[in-house]
């Protein structure tokens, strides 16, 4: 059992930058693939990014390639997702996800459903 709580959301101008953090409980966070998604008001959770259990391969959707980027600390049993040049299409609720499962696409952990354990989630707003 892993347990997420996420932090570091708020309200940001555009351009502007956030660095979300997401602490796990439990002694086998190395174990797991993080993830970061997130979900606007009236949309569907959509995937952010992923980084491997070791932290040496990462994966960004499109619309954050360049601008966010994921890390982890596994000794703080922590992941965090530096989000800079923030546009107003990034408002939404961040979700962290802890996956268990071991597949040998990357493309896997893309999906929702690769996904054990969520956090509660963290609003970032981004004004224009």
């Amino acid at each position: 059992q892993v347990q997420l709580v996420e932090s570091g959301g708020g309200l940001v101008q555009a351009g502007g930058s956030l660095r979300l953090s997401c602490a796990a409980s439990g002694r086998t966070f190395s174990s797991y693939v993080m993830g970061w998604f997130r979900q606007a008001s009236g949309k569907d959770r959509e995937f952010v990014a992923c980084i491997t259990r070791t932290g040496d391969s990462t994966y960004y959707a499109d619309s954050v390639k360049g601008r966010f980027t994921i890390s982890r600390d596994n000794a703080k049993n922590t992941v965090y997702l530096q989000m800079n040049s923030l546009k107003p299409e990034d408002t939404a609720v961040y979700y962290c996800a802890a996956s268990g499962h071991i597949h040998y696409s990357h493309s896997y952990y893309l999906r929702i459903s690769a996904y054990d354990y969520w956090g509660q989630g963290t609003q970032v707003t981004v004004s224009s």
